[in-house]
């Protein structure tokens, strides 16, 4: 009961994150646009297809993860996300670049690149990868164990 427990508010939490992450995106992707051109990663049309497209992907991920639909392409997703978010926040480390991050609001209220941010979305990894493990390879290893159900004879 206590592994369900926990399961389902990692489930929640992460889908919390993602969906509080994309609906604000959502409402203005100009701004957003904006915020991911600070980056310098993509090209033009790259950045208008990630503003456009990543908060749907971040808010219907959310909605498919409370929903308990499609788990592990979700989490597969998500941690694919994460690995994008870290990965962006190190080149602008690297770079020294002092931009917002984009990842929770726009402009004028979003929080600055930085190890912050970037503590934030390992953690976030952790939590999807942990999820994508146990729902992918630890459902499907207690299920071998079962053993194979034969159809009874007619």
């Amino acid at each position: 009961m206590i592994k369900k427990t926990v399961l389902l508010v990692l489930r929640i939490v992460l889908a919390g994150v993602f969906i509080f992450a994309g609906a604000g995106k959502i409402v203005h992707p100009s701004k957003f646009a904006d915020q991911i051109d600070n980056y310098r990663m993509l090209p033009y049309l790259g950045v208008t297809f990630m503003a456009v497209v990543l908060p749907w992907l971040e808010v219907m991920c959310g909605l498919l993860l409370i929903w308990g639909k499609w788990l592990r392409g979700v989490l597969l997703a998500l941690s694919g996300l994460n690995i994008v978010f870290i990965i962006a926040i190190l080149t602008a480390l690297i770079r020294g670049l002092d931009i917002s991050c984009g990842c929770f609001a726009l402009p004028g209220e979003a929080a600055r690149v930085g190890i912050p941010r970037l503590v934030e979305d390992i953690i976030l990894l952790a939590i999807s990868l942990f999820l994508f493990y146990y729902y992918a390879w630890k459902n499907q290893q207690s299920n071998s164990k079962d053993g194979a159900k034969v159809p009874d004879a007619a």
